[in-house]
């Protein structure tokens, strides 16, 4: 029997699904977390969060005591619920083209189990237009699709859903009214919208983001290519001129979301997102940047260069699309010894701060890390810090 009290999250184990999770059964929602990552389900259930979110540990265990999770791999389960929520990764294949072939695959195997009351709510990022094909799948055993998109930064769901606007999209009256009953329990507030607008805002939004850290990262090149200091540079733009104070920190700008969503927008525009191309360009060379400047130390070949923060940003665990880790696969290609260490991610080949501080001739700033902040680096280390953490 479908209850309303019942939400069924597909992805729940993932960085965008298990939040959302948490954040609906706080409310009193009985949550089945379904998720083909049996090694993160059995985690959640030990009470231990997979990944790094803010505030998630003290919340999961209160979730579990008031047995408010369900935990389960196969689509079946979501009988029990109204609503069901989609967060699958949507990503981009080596040519960077969307890459829906998993996504459809799981449309297609819900549609064995999907019933006509029942509400479908996609959450992952998606190429326009995507919203339409699913319902030609799907239909007629279900037609309420609503678009709800993800807008959040990485690690800190818990608290930004509560502030952030939540956009809603759906073409029946009746479904945007039964899906902004339950979103308003965990946001202040809701925005109607049409499905197409609801796709390209997401996209944009990401987009928006990428191109403005290239912004940054351009005049970062520009910089280095003439001897000068990027951030001296940066601090005179900005000093009481505040239609400069928008220019981005330079850094690795990758990520799980980023450039994924802004190639979508790219094949969505036919190719002529050329902002978004160019974005791509610069911020993908960086670590090309990094591995020309050491190759101006002198006997670079015979150092070890330590790469100090593997993540894709700072104060995270997260190394998806991290340019960090291809700037430490291209060193390896290039046979030059390498250390490598991280606060947050695990790995078996990494070694302390402290070691790598010791061993290291060059010391590059992988991710911006505050543990990093107050190391007190040798003068005879060789430091590139892109971010400015030191």
């Amino acid at each position: 029997m479908i209850s309303e009290k019942h939400i069924s999250v597909i992805g729940g184990a993932g960085h965008v699904g298990l939040p959302l999770g948490l954040a609906f059964a706080q409310k009193n929602f009985k949550v089945h977390l379904i998720d083909k990552n049996t090694k993160f389900l059995n985690q959640i259930k030990s009470g231990k969060m997979p990944f790094l979110e803010v505030k998630a540990d003290s919340i999961l265990k209160k979730i579990l005591k008031k047995n408010n999770f369900y935990f389960e791999t196969n689509l079946k389960k979501i009988s029990q619920s109204k609503y069901v929520i989609i967060c699958i990764g949507t990503p981009v294949n080596r040519r960077l083209k969307p890459n829906l072939l998993s996504f459809f695959s799981l449309i297609r195997n819900l549609k064995k189990y999907v019933k006509k009351n029942q509400i479908i709510i996609i959450r992952s990022s998606l190429y326009p237009g995507t919203i339409n094909k699913i319902k030609k799948i799907i239909y007629p055993k279900n037609s309420n699709f609503v678009y709800c998109p993800e807008r959040i930064v990485q690690s800190k769901s818990l608290i930004e859903l509560p502030k952030l606007p939540q956009i809603i999209a759906a073409e029946k009256d009746i479904n945007f009214y039964e899906t902004k009953k339950i979103f308003k329990k965990i946001t202040n507030k809701i925005i109607k919208t049409n499905i197409l607008e609801a796709e390209i805002i997401k996209l944009y939004s990401n987009a928006n983001r990428y191109i403005n850290f290239a912004i940054a990262n351009q005049l970062y090149s520009l910089c280095d290519k003439h001897n000068l200091d990027f951030y001296k540079v940066r601090n005179i733009m900005q000093d009481g001129y505040k239609r400069n104070l928008n220019l981005a920190k330079a850094g690795f700008t990758s990520g799980p979301c980023l450039l994924k969503d802004t190639m979508q927008l790219y094949s969505f525009c036919n190719k002529q997102f050329e902002l978004g191309l160019a974005a791509m360009k610069v911020n993908e060379k960086i670590p090309q940047l990094i591995i020309e400047k050491i190759k101006n130390y002198k006997n670079y070949k015979k150092k070890t260069i330590g790469i100090l923060g593997l993540t894709f940003k700072g104060e995270t665990d997260d190394i998806r699309d991290s340019l960090s880790i291809k700037l430490l696969n291209e060193l390896k290609k290039l046979k030059l010894n390498t250390l490598q260490s991280d606060e947050y991610y695990q790995n078996e080949k990494n070694v302390t701060k402290n070691k790598l501080v010791i061993k290291s001739d060059i010391i590059v700033i992988g991710a911006p890390h505050k543990a990093y902040t107050n190391i007190k680096f040798p003068k005879n280390k060789f430091i590139i810090d892109i971010w400015k953490t030191i």
